[in-house]
């Protein structure tokens, strides 16, 4: 390649990573925009943020009339969230792979789109929508949430959140963790060529990223599926948690703070 190349090369890859870049910030608005307009429900995310901190009252009590188009309605609204919840900190592993993927191009090997290696994200996401949308049905059903998708139960929420801490201190949960905090690693361990190669290898780190805060996300059942406070609240923790120096510590820590308060919220059940 000759110096003159150099600065024609430069500027793709620059354009190539302000396209990714901006994919990303579309899809993340986009994402959160149809939450805060209410997912379908009817009401603004404000609305049913402030009902699901508020006493409820009969009417909101009252099991919602699942079928087959609100369990539909119920599975995008999930599946959308966690694209806004984890895209953020999926963000710089998608980036790498952009940019690996572009030098591979540039050794002549075939060019695969990163829309590619993010839909294996989508998939492992959705995957997990379902069973939480499953779950959510499952829960009201036998009344430990109500239909503003709030746990109604001092028992379930506690148990929810000492679960949710001593995960967070087991090897897998933190064997998921490094996975998701090192992205050039994985990528040196398990890059694979061409399209299914990258759908393959976003089904894989996106699988890491679930096995990492599925328990974590969890959590929305107990302070509220619509809840904006415990959305952004959890959004936030995911990306620092992943992308700070001391991440690790952090996720540990709040595993010991997650135990002490459904400890506590159980021992005031039971006395």
């Amino acid at each position: 390649m000759s110096a003159t190349d150099t600065p024609t090369l430069e500027a793709v890859m620059r354009h190539d990573r302000l396209v990714v870049v901006s994919g990303l910030i579309l899809v993340a608005v986009i994402s959160w925009a149809y939450l805060l307009t209410g997912a379908g429900m009817g009401m603004t995310a404000f609305e049913m943020t402030d009902m699901s901190m508020s006493a409820m009252d009969s009417a909101a009590m009252q099991p919602a009339v699942w079928n087959a188009s609100y369990a539909v309605l119920m599975f995008f609204m999930w599946w959308v969230m966690m694209v806004a919840m984890m895209l953020p900190s999926a963000s710089p592993m998608v980036l790498l792979f952009a940019l690996v993927n572009r030098r591979q191009r540039e050794q002549g090997n075939p060019f695969v789109s990163t829309s590619v290696f993010a839909a294996g994200y989508l998939i492992a996401w959705g995957a997990f929508s379902a069973v939480a949308t499953g779950l959510q049905w499952g829960f009201e059903q036998i009344g430990v949430l109500s239909s503003m998708m709030v746990s109604t139960s001092a028992l379930f929420g506690g148990l929810m959140l000492v679960i949710t801490g001593a995960y967070q201190l087991t090897p897998l949960k933190h064997a998921c963790l490094r996975h998701c905090r090192s992205p050039m690693q994985f990528v040196s361990r398990h890059w694979r060529a061409g399209t299914g190669g990258a759908l393959r290898m976003g089904l894989r780190h996106g699988g890491y990223c679930l096995a990492c805060c599925w328990f974590l996300m969890g959590l929305l059942f107990v302070g509220g599926v619509m809840n904006l406070y415990w959305i952004a609240g959890l959004a936030l923790f995911v990306l620092l948690e992943k992308t700070i120096p001391i991440g690790h510590w952090l996720g540990s820590l709040t595993g010991v703070g997650l135990i002490l308060w459904g400890g506590w919220m159980l021992y005031s059940r039971l006395v």
